[in-house]
């Protein structure tokens, strides 16, 4: 069974915003502004991207 994919992009900085979200961002792998990584779609990841959803864009593969 493959496992679901999204590609995450940061669109806003973290700059001004919570240190946990500045982590949350790091363990995403986003480093910088249009950075973009490829993850795997799990519980974890889900409720990651779900906390900085304003600071990036999700796309499903």
């Amino acid at each position: 069974m493959a496992e679901k994919k999204l590609k995450i992009k940061q669109v806003r900085s973290v700059i001004g915003h919570p240190a946990r979200q500045k982590r949350t961002m790091q363990s995403l792998g986003l480093k910088r502004i249009n950075h973009e990584r490829e993850v795997i779609a799990n519980p974890q990841t889900l409720g990651m991207i779900e906390k900085v959803k304003h600071l990036i864009t999700v796309e499903e593969l």
